[in-house]
């Protein structure tokens, strides 16, 4: 595929300055473009790496950045960069048909233009809609429900009724609708509660590999339009996940709490139980959430705390050693002091 510098500006609604008919076959990296390929800057700090770089065409922010190359200016070169990307790599769509060596279900419902690998597996009564595709190893419980245009790689496994909704990708080895996590004591022992609820997974949702989504006890765990997880994520019980939320890798949150709408949970963040995280709230790597964060507030540590008072703390870290020696030699004089004034009052 080749497509001109005009053809691509049109495409992300940029501005042409210099050839515009110049011809590129790709997209990479400053440091692996070809002269064939174009690249993007998103910041003046690679400039220089621009300076180097063998490519024949460039995305920038402004105007005066990779002179001397035809190029595209846009307000986001990053989002640029990603709708190019998306052109010149669409998802490699398989054509297996119904493969021999898969199993489905006399009850099932297959829609039209499904690809199904040897060893998936398809339930009674579960809904299949056009041009799904299934990989192999992936497990679709009776019942279930997969939207059309939606992709289950290798060894994802769908819970007796999870419901699955259009454009939906779930990566490698993710298991959506196991039980929640719900016991009674007696005593020392524990009592298995039934999870009886399902899960459900919103339009143009991306599940990142190895994640875990609970089943509801009661009710629904949901996971709404355009949510996308990284990779190890686990999200408990009856949990809801606002729209266009992000949840990076190793993230975990607790049964029935309620995350807003455009959020973002960085690494290795833990939410307790039973909380809100309000819409467009932004919480910092291996944080602790333990109380409900308001819409919008930046928050970091753990326990987490607003993250400008975090990155006070953190940087005052370093200096402890040498303020406690101080404050060990100011109580010394002190006691000195007083020691002194006890001797002159006798």
């Amino acid at each position: 595929m080749r497509k001109t510098i005009r053809e691509l500006a049109e495409l992300v609604g940029g501005e042409v300055l210099g050839d515009g008919n110049f011809e590129v076959e790709g997209i990479s990296s400053l440091e692996e473009a070809s002269e064939q390929q174009i690249t993007f800057v998103s910041h003046p700090r690679f400039l220089p790496r621009l300076a180097r770089s063998r490519a024949g065409a460039v995305i920038v922010a402004k105007a005066d950045w990779g002179e001397g190359r035809p190029r595209i200016v846009v307000p986001d070169p990053y989002l640029a960069y990603a709708r190019i990307a998306q052109l010149f790599h669409p998802p490699l769509i398989p054509t297996w048909g119904i493969a021999e060596g898969a199993y489905i279900h006399p009850e099932a419902r297959i829609g039209r233009g499904v690809q199904i690998a040897p060893t998936a597996w398809v339930d009674r009564a579960a809904v299949i809609e056009d041009r799904v595709v299934l990989y192999p190893g992936v497990c679709v419980g009776e019942e279930s429900r997969i939207g059309e245009d939606s992709i289950l790689y290798p060894g994802v496994v769908l819970y007796p009724g999870t419901q699955v909704g259009r454009k939906v990708v779930i990566h490698a080895g993710s298991v959506i609708g196991s039980d929640g996590f719900g016991y009674a004591r007696d005593g020392s022992r524990y009592v298995k509660i039934p999870q009886m609820g399902i899960v459900r997974i919103d339009d143009e949702v991306e599940i990142g590999a190895n994640n875990t989504i609970d089943r509801a006890s009661f009710g629904v765990t949901w996971i709404q339009r355009g949510v996308k997880t990284d990779n190890l994520v686990h999200i408990g019980h009856n949990v809801v996940v606002g729209e266009d939320t992000v949840l990076v890798a190793q993230v975990g949150i607790a049964g029935s709490t309620v995350v807003g709408r455009r959020a973002v949970l960085a690494g290795q963040v833990g939410v307790a139980g039973h909380l809100r995280i309000g819409d467009g709230a932004m919480i910092g790597p291996k944080s602790g959430v333990g109380k409900d964060v308001p819409e919008g507030d930046i928050v970091s540590g753990a326990p987490a705390i607003p993250h400008r008072h975090w990155l006070r703390m953190v940087q005052a870290l370093p200096r402890l050693p040498d303020l406690i020696r101080r404050l060990r030699s100011l109580e010394k004089r002190v006691a000195e002091l007083e020691k002194r004034d006890h001797g002159d009052e006798g």
